[in-house]
């Protein structure tokens, strides 16, 4: 009898293999540079459920978690870079870390995962002056700060509230040039990287859910 259990296509079976491939090195590279690197694999085809492989958690996340502001933007645009390196995020606890953020295509040019290293860098930040090199951070990627922390959709309310306050307004009062900088603000905190929260900021702000991540875009 003919299997009623459909076939997958040839593009998706190419992204499993993809995924399955990148697990392998993110395992190696989590072992190799354990217990100072955090190493994490995001399925960006499943953005709500991303994180499918995980090495040394040290921001606390873990197996299932959605993905990223910088996994979303991979998502919404394809002309988004390849790799990111070298760039300062931030631990929940306050540790500095540096991090880069390797994006894995298809044969079709589409993002399908990423590959993303957090390294703690206080463990290195008393050594000699030989490990300045390992613990340097580009100046140029300073505009990419990632704080690696969890946020609520209540503390994005809370944040847009008490902004508006400041300007005696309410939120859906706040001029153009007012929105797209409390929005530059959400996301340097990593707000926008819960899932929901874009939602939730174009809710409060009363205004569609494209013109958050446009807002980003300029």
């Amino acid at each position: 009898m003919p299997s009623n259990t459909p076939s997958s296509s040839p593009a998706e079976n190419e992204n499993q293999l993809l995924l399955r491939e990148a697990k392998k090195i993110a395992t190696a590279l989590g072992k190799m540079f354990t217990p100072s690197c955090e190493v994490v694999l995001h399925d960006l085809t499943h953005a709500q459920h991303a994180i499918i492989a995980m090495e040394n958690p040290l921001s606390g996340r873990k197996i299932g978690d959605p993905a990223t502001e910088m996994g979303l933007a991979r998502i919404q645009d394809d002309q988004f870079p390849d790799v990111i390196q070298n760039y300062e995020s931030q631990f929940p606890d306050g540790r500095p870390a540096k991090s880069t953020s390797i994006g894995l295509r298809n044969s079709q040019g589409e993002y399908v995962a990423a590959l993303c290293l957090n390294l703690d860098i206080s463990l290195f930040n008393t050594m000699q002056q030989v490990l300045s090199q390992l613990t340097a951070i580009n100046n140029h990627e300073a505009s990419l700060n990632e704080p690696l922390k969890s946020w609520k959709l209540d503390d994005i309310r809370t944040e847009i509230n008490q902004y508006a306050a400041t300007l005696n307004t309410q939120p859906r009062a706040l001029s153009s040039q007012q929105r797209q900088k409390l929005i530059r603000h959400l996301s340097d905190q990593g707000m926008l990287q819960l899932r929901g929260a874009a939602t939730a900021a174009a809710d409060a702000l009363g205004i569609s859910r494209v013109s958050i991540y446009n807002a980003l875009k300029n």
